[in-house]
């Protein structure tokens, strides 16, 4: 599988655990950075990654700072992403299976490796349901602000 992740200053430590997880999972990761710890802005970060995964060039993203807040925020911009932000296996499995979420947003200051890890791969293994969900996921990606849903 195809992956993308990116990250601010605040997770760098937790990008590089999860860049390893997933090579030794046998997934091609795209490191999208940054590579030291100086300070970034998030939003760069997440502005990158939403636009790689825009051009195709992944099938899922890892967005990554302090909260997971600002950077999935950053990625949701982009009407390619549907970016979720997960803090335990459970909303990770719902974001793939409700959501079709096609990135996975955490916080290296609330979410431990280990954690993180199992997140990730709930995320990556879990299927989209489709069904009833698929009409909700299609009004993310095409909003209608002018229509009143009463």
């Amino acid at each position: 599988m195809r992956i993308a992740i990116a990250s601010d200053h605040a997770a760098l430590a937790l990008k590089a655990a999860l860049v390893a997880h997933l090579e030794a999972g046998g997934h091609d990761v795209a490191d999208l950075g940054p590579f030291d710890e100086t300070s970034v802005d998030y939003p760069d970060y997440g502005y990158r990654l939403a636009a790689h995964m825009a051009a195709d060039k992944a099938e899922f993203g890892v967005a990554l700072c302090g909260s997971g807040i600002g950077i999935s925020i950053a990625v949701n911009r982009n009407p390619a992403c549907r970016a979720a932000l997960v803090s335990e296996p459970l909303s990770a499995r719902l974001a793939r299976e409700h959501n079709d979420a096609n990135v996975v947003a955490m916080g290296a200051r609330l979410t431990g490796v280990d954690m993180a890890k199992a997140c990730l791969d709930t995320f990556l293994s879990t299927p989209f349901a489709g069904d009833r969900h698929a009409r909700r996921v299609g009004k993310l990606s095409h909003p209608d602000f002018a229509k009143d849903p009463a």
